[in-house]
């Protein structure tokens, strides 16, 4: 499974971990600012705090990622992959 994720992203095994503790740190990060930004606002037992908390989620993913990809050195992977998630949603138009 990793192998064929590896031959897609067409990376070496180096930047394919990197590329995977980018994932992962960046949905740690924005799970815990989202957390903390509703808990200044809303007691966690609220459904309203669970009705906003996976729009804000889907909001500040893209951030969190971009901003762990810097440090580790995968902006440029990020970026493009963060744009063809846009295109796949319809938030971006395809430029040619």
């Amino acid at each position: 499974m990793f192998e064929k994720l590896k031959d897609k992203w067409q990376v070496g095994w180096l930047q394919f971990s990197l590329i995977f503790i980018t994932f992962a740190l960046g949905g740690s990060l924005c799970a815990r600012v989202g957390n903390i930004l509703l808990t200044y606002f809303l007691p966690e037992e609220s459904i309203l705090y669970w009705i906003l908390y996976i729009p804000l989620v889907t909001v500040l993913w893209p951030l969190s990622v971009l901003l762990i990809s810097l440090p580790l050195g995968q902006f440029q992977f990020f970026i493009r992959y963060i744009k063809k998630i846009a295109l796949r949603m319809g938030l971006r138009k395809r430029q040619d």
